[in-house]
């Protein structure tokens, strides 16, 4: 699919944030500006966000941009299929459409998240034309898209390129710059850092080359290394337990499993140290949102074993309690060394893992369609703020079967609903803020899901690429500013 109006991957999110745009788009500092929408009014009670559509957007098949494909969107693919929208616009009564280029937002209650949610790279929009009376999971639209931003869809030639080439009618006249940009399939990450150093790639996001070869790659005078433009995004890298059953349905399990990892040792093995050990769901450069007032869990082999054993897990004669199997999400080596990590770690309390690979589409088959599996080493984004990007791995009505990114563990806990929803609909921010502490607690305390790293990915670019985004979701940037020098 080359749509993240519902798939979140990180690399479908890459490329068609080329092809559409957003209503907004996030700035520095997370301050959203003007994109299809070129201003918006907020009612003085905060409870009705009316956006002003630009006049004269057309989709890349000709068709006018309205109002009515912003409802659309809203209406069946927001509240519907993305893994996180229910979420989102929980506070969304209604979205009204009074003429082709008025959008409003009718709010239950003042809303601080939507503005953190509506860039291209979070919320795209979809061509109601071509959507609407279809299975918008099926459509062939999804592989062939049509959009409104500053590159159209080409080709994709299926396990070695997709070319974008440059959209001639883009309502920001004399942009983009660039003729094409293509999309090179390069598994190997080793062979990509060659294709760089040699000239072959000009710009990678989300860590296009080994940490191994960072080093190398910034003293090379040709290249640069970027860390700006993961603000929003807010990277980390957790293990998801499948609380359904045996023998992670048991919390102390799971804590056990926590104590057994020595974080610090996995940033230097896993990122070379670039990653910082995680202390909550919710990442510390979230500082407004971020709490320590929470259930910790430092490395202390003596207090795994303890937890097993009053779990009912002894250690039997082979010194083996059970044995699991751990997918790990092939988006890199990282994520295979995390889980070799997890292996070792927990052999030293008396559990056997069994460490399970896959491409992707099996990966999402296996844990978001068929629940088969135990537990999973897996990435998660905040998204620039917790309602977004973090309640999803806890809240009940994110069990999203078939869906990615949303509640894979299955895990349920009214009294963690309450206080998601609460945070939904609080009336003030700083409600919000407190119900989100809250949330924490109760999130680090039962651990379904388990944050092991605070990330920092890096982009790796040719100097001879100017005009790239410098803004918090620069790594999603429609590169419609992009060029390159002689």
């Amino acid at each position: 699919m080359l749509t993240a109006a519902f798939n979140q991957t990180g690399d479908v999110a890459v490329i068609s944030t080329k092809i559409f745009d957003g209503l907004i788009h996030i700035g520095a500092d997370f301050k959203p500006e003007p994109e299809l929408a070129r201003s918006w009014d907020i009612a003085p009670d905060g409870k009705e966000v009316r956006f002003n559509l630009r006049r004269g957007v057309k989709w890349h098949d000709g068709k006018p941009f309205t109002s009515a494909d912003v409802k659309f969107t809203f209406d069946e693919v927001w509240t519907k299929i993305h893994p996180r929208g229910r979420s989102t616009f929980a506070a969304v009564e209604a979205v009204e459409t009074p003429d082709p280029l008025t959008v409003v937002f009718k709010l239950r209650n003042p809303s601080g998240v939507i503005f953190s949610a509506l860039s291209s790279g979070e919320s795209q929009i979809l061509p109601k034309h071509i959507y609407e009376g279809t299975d918008i999971l099926k459509n062939p639209a999804n592989i062939n898209p049509v959009g409104t931003g500053p590159f159209r869809f080409k080709e994709w030639v299926r396990g070695d390129h997709i070319t974008l080439e440059r959209n001639p009618e883009y309502w920001d006249t004399g942009r983009p710059y660039l003729d094409q940009v293509i999309f090179r399939v390069i598994p190997d990450r080793t062979a990509r850092f060659a294709a760089f150093t040699t000239g072959a790639l000009h710009f990678g996001v989300l860590g296009p080359i080994s940490v191994i070869d960072l080093e190398r790659a910034q003293k090379d005078e040709n290249l640069q290394v970027l860390f700006k433009g993961y603000e929003w995004l807010g990277s980390r890298s957790s293990m998801e337990f499948n609380v359904r059953k045996p023998p992670f349905n048991d919390a102390n399990v799971r804590r056990a499993v926590a104590h057994a990892l020595d974080l610090g040792a996995l940033s230097k093995l896993a990122t070379r140290g670039l990653g910082k050990p995680g202390t909550s769901p919710v990442i510390s450069t979230h500082a407004r949102f971020y709490s320590t007032d929470v259930p910790s869990y430092p490395f202390d082999l003596k207090k795994a074993e303890q937890l097993l054993d009053a779990a009912g897990y002894p250690r039997k004669p082979d010194g083996n309690r059970f044995s699991v199997a751990l997918d790990w999400l092939p988006f890199g080596e990282s994520y295979q060394r995390t889980g070799e990590f997890v292996r070792q770690s927990l052999r030293r309390v008396g559990i056997d893992v069994e460490l399970r690979s896959q491409d992707l589409p099996r990966f999402m088959q296996r844990v978001y369609t068929d629940n088969d599996f135990d537990f999973i080493v897996t990435h998660w984004a905040s998204f620039g703020d917790p309602q977004i990007g973090t309640t999803r791995n806890y809240w009940s009505k994110a069990i999203l079967k078939g869906v990615p990114w949303s509640n894979a563990s299955g895990y349920s806990n009214p009294e963690l609903d309450k206080v998601v929803e609460d945070a939904q609909k609080a009336p003030t921010e700083e409600q919000r803020v407190v119900l989100f502490k809250q949330f924490q607690k109760i999130a680090m305390s039962d651990i379904p899901t388990y944050v092991l790293l605070e990330n920092q990915p890096y982009s790796v670019a040719s100097k001879r690429v100017r005009g790239l985004s410098t803004s918090s979701d620069g790594a999603y940037d429609s590169l419609k500013n992009a060029w390159l020098s002689e």
